[in-house]
């Protein structure tokens, strides 16, 4: 063994990459047993041989994978006579001896060679199925020999699932900025708390001599800016820290998905009892208003959580249902945009900036610490690009608002124009791809809509889902059209027409519904199935929304469970990437390995008081970082783009570093 290692140190520094292995297996230890019949001299003789061989093993380190194999255990009592004397005892004692020195070999660093201690497990339960009490039956070496190809094809292939054995990736240069951004912050933070408690101390030494109202006032000072921006980055830095260890550092383990029909519906059906079970009045009786919408989107999060974790998109029924749900967040953005715009009448700049704001600043934050391209998390692209095709519909000339139109039909004929004339650059961006691509890979859209080099992925994406924005565009209207004309019943417990018209419409939708999920249900192959979606998916979500609204009874009730998830549900949706799911959403993060059960308790727990805490955050920034003073905007604004020409800089110069 010594002579052959030698031979291939020699073949590296002769640069003969030909005859120099990457990968060498070696272990040594039964047959020392048994040819000295298990004598103390032999163990002595062997610490010696590993001694001799442990720098060559060093060396030839550097440049391969080199395993050293620790001796399997053996079955005692189905030894033959003349191996009686490899006993366990005797193979733990050689471990014990080739790992320390094969361990201590470098004084001043870890060793580079790799202990193979898994087939030792694997024989441990195993080595009752031997024939002769030595030899691991077949099913163990293969194992154990797929683990070690894992080991080696992990670090090239780079398999994009729960798989073991991948490499952790080296620090960016970004990433090491911002872990030195928030570092500082933390300690920024505790520097200030300090100084702030010392103060705190001194002024409350001086209250006896105050009057009431004034001794209120320094017992509790108020907060400042500058205390909310250094604890709101102290404690994402942490949280960020979290989110690093959980999906880059391999620290914690990961599992695959596999899907059986009770791991998706059984959780349903729980959080369905839950929601049913928390049920309170609503402040309003108007149609999807805020409570309602937030518990929309709080059960249809919760289901989607449940769908990637327990990975039924292989199902193709659910997967349809799935389509729908994400298709009715993209609704409710074109129903509340539009609302608001119409309504109101604000298009300034600071609602912009706070809209873009709270949707994209955990995306870019995460984009920057874990490595990742802001189309990788797509539906905050999605969602941010038709706001902004909302905004610009709407504030384009001339501005068509609710105060100018009045009941006006002129007005009104002219906003149909807008919507027609938007529904004509759907269409035609959706049936010439070639165009679209054009537009999203100019710099420096191709930043921001890339995946793997193309904006295929953000076209198939944006496709799926194209007229839906659109049509809770139009919903809205003709909503707020027919409630300013009092035609709508919204009073409490009231149905929403009359009697005749409400059941009539209410069997419609019912009939609609169940149709709908009859042809998801039937669909041959998902490519079928998403050419029509985007066309029929608003059956669904209008049948939804007149069965939910129509009788006054469930118009006046929500549940305060799901409205709490749905309040906090874009950081549920994009947390789960990293700290509830692992290995980019591909498999299941493992915090407590050996039981699922427990795992998933503690680590859906800290998932959810994380995506609490975030969106907390995300509000305090975006009420400083957002001033409502239009100068002071314009000038962080400019700031923040400085900002990001500097990150493209930096990506721009860290792609070129890669290839």
């Amino acid at each position: 063994m010594k002579q052959c290692i030698k031979v291939w140190t020699e073949v590296f520094f002769l640069q003969d990459s030909v005859a120099k292995p990457h990968v060498i297996v070696a272990g040594a230890a039964t047959w020392s047993i048994k040819i000295h019949n298990g004598s103390n001299e032999a163990l002595s003789q062997y610490k010696m041989n590993i001694t001799s061989i442990a720098p060559l093993l060093e060396k030839l380190a550097k440049t391969s994978d080199v395993y050293w194999v620790l001796q399997d255990p053996v079955y005692e009592d189905l030894l033959s006579e003349n191996r009686k004397m490899i006993t366990n005892e005797k193979i733990d004692a050689y471990n014990e001896a080739a790992v320390s020195i094969l361990n201590s070999s470098t004084r001043n660093s870890k060793s580079n060679v790799k202990m193979f201690s898994v087939s030792k497990l694997i024989a441990q339960e195993t080595i009752m199925e031997s024939l002769d009490g030595l030899h691991l039956p077949e099913s163990s070496r293969e194992t154990s020999a797929m683990i070690l190809m894992n080991v080696y094809c992990n670090k090239i292939l780079k398999p994009v699932d729960g798989s073991c054995c991948q490499p952790q990736p080296p620090l960016t240069l970004i990433q090491k900025l911002a872990a030195c951004f928030f570092t500082l912050s933390i300690i920024g933070y505790l520097i200030f708390y300090i100084i702030h408690r010392n103060t705190h101390r001194k002024n409350k030494s001086c209250t006896d001599l105050e009057s009431g109202e004034e001794k209120k006032n320094i017992i509790n000072p108020p907060v400042s800016p500058l205390e909310i921006l250094l604890q709101s980055f102290c404690k994402l830095g942490l949280i960020m820290a979290y989110f690093y260890m959980c999906d880059r550092a391999n620290l914690f383990m990961k599992e695959n998905k596999f899907y059986t029909h009770s791991t998706f519906f059984i959780p349903i059906i729980y959080i369905l009892v839950l929601g049913v079970f928390y049920n309170e009045n609503t402040k309003e009786t108007k149609v999807l208003n805020r409570e309602q919408t937030d518990e929309w989107k709080g059960w249809m999060q919760l289901v989607i959580l449940i769908y990637h974790i327990s990975g039924a998109s292989t199902f193709l029924p659910v997967y349809m249902h799935i389509r729908v749900l994400v298709a009715a967040y993209l609704f409710q953005t074109g129903y509340g945009h539009f609302s608001y715009f119409w309504i109101k009448g604000d298009f300034g700049i600071h609602r912009v900036c706070q809209v873009l704001f709270r949707l994209n600043f955990l995306v870019v934050v995460l984009c920057i610490v874990m490595d990742r391209p802001y189309q990788f998390y797509y539906f905050v692209p999605l969602v941010t690009v038709w706001f902004m095709v909302i905004y610009v519909t709407l504030a384009l000339w001339p501005q068509i608002i609710q105060k100018k139109a009045n009941g006006n039909c002129f007005w009104h004929f002219g906003l149909l124009l807008k919507l027609a004339a938007l529904l004509l650059c759907i269409c035609f961006l959706a049936y010439s791809q070639g165009a679209f691509e054009k537009i999203f890979s100019l710099w420096p859209f191709s930043k921001c809509f890339e995946l793997k080099g193309n904006v295929y992925e953000w076209w198939f994406r944006w496709r799926l889902d194209r007229y839906v924005v659109f049509h809770g565009m139009l919903f809205a209207f003709i909503y707020l059209a027919l409630q300013k004309r009092q035609i709508l019943s919204e009073g409490k417990g009231e149905p929403l027409f009359s009697n005749k018209v409400s059941n009539f419409l209410l069997f419609i939708s019912v009939v609609s519904f169940l149709t709908y999920s009859i042809w998801a249900s039937s669909c041959k192959n998902k490519a079928e199935c998403n050419e029509l979606h985007p066309s029929v998916s608003v059956v669904q979500i209008l049948a939804f929304i007149l069965i939910r609204n129509i009788p006054g009874y469930a118009r006046s009730v929500y549940s305060s469970f799901f409205a709490w998830f749905g309040r906090i549900s874009l950081e549920l949706f994009i947390c789960q990437y990293h700290i509830w799911l692992a290995a980019d959403t591909r498999g299941i993060l493992v915090l407590i390995p050996g039981n699922p059960m427990l795992n998933i308790i503690v680590s859906t727990f800290i998932f959810v008081c994380v995506a609490h805490e975030i969106s907390q955050i995300t509000n305090d920034l975006a009420q400083i970082i957002i001033p409502k003073d239009n100068s002071s905007l314009l000038k962080r604004l400019a700031c923040i783009a400085a900002f990001f020409c500097g990150l493209l800089i930096l990506s721009s110069i860290q792609d070129k570093s890669r290839h």
